[in-house]
C-alpha cells in the first residue's frame, strides 16, 4: 500500500455526524492524499489541540496545520477546500466576507452540531483502507 505524501493535518470531532460527513468528503476528493486526520479525542488530536491553544475538552474549533502554520475555523476551512486543487481553488473567494461573520456564522454550526446533525456513541473507526491516513 502507497503511503500518502500527507503534508497537512486536520483535527476534527470524532464523534461528531457533520465532522465524520466532513472527513468523508475529504477522503473522496483528496486524490494527493495532502490530508491526514486526528480525532479530538485521540491522544494526538489532544495533544495538537492543545499545541495551538485549543481546549482539547471544548472543542469549538476547527484546526488545520499545515506547512505555512495552524489555522483555525473559517480560514482552515478555506484553506482545506482550496488546497483539493481544481475547481475547489474558488473557495478562497469567502474570504471576501468579512472573517467576523464567517466565523460568527461557524460558531453557530459549531455549537449546535450534535442537535442539528446528531452525534456517534463512539470515534469513527477508519476503514483498513483508509486507516493510514488517520494518526489514532
Amino acid at each position: 500500500m502507497n503511503r500518502p505524501d500527507a503534508t497537512a493535518t486536520i483535527v476534527f470531532d470524532g464523534t461528531c455526524v457533520l465532522c465524520n460527513g466532513w472527513v468523508d468528503f475529504l477522503l473522496r476528493h483528496d486524490g494527493r492524499a495532502r490530508y491526514r486526520f486526528a480525532a479530538m479525542q485521540g491522544a494526538n488530536g489532544r495533544a495538537l489541540l492543545a499545541a495551538h491553544g485549543l481546549d482539547p475538552d471544548d472543542p469549538s474549533s476547527f484546526l488545520l496545520i499545515d506547512a505555512q502554520g495552524a489555522h483555525r475555523d473559517t480560514d482552515a476551512i478555506a484553506r482545506v477546500v482550496a488546497g483539493l486543487g481544481g475547481a475547489w481553488r474558488v473557495a478562497h473567494a469567502m474570504r471576501v466576507i468579512p472573517k467576523s461573520l464567517r466565523d460568527r456564522l461557524y460558531r453557530l454550526v459549531a455549537r449546535n452540531r450534535y442537535r442539528w446533525f446528531g452525534q456517534h456513541a463512539a470515534c469513527r473507526v477508519p476503514a483498513p483502507h483508509e486507516a493510514h491516513r488517520f494518526l489514532d
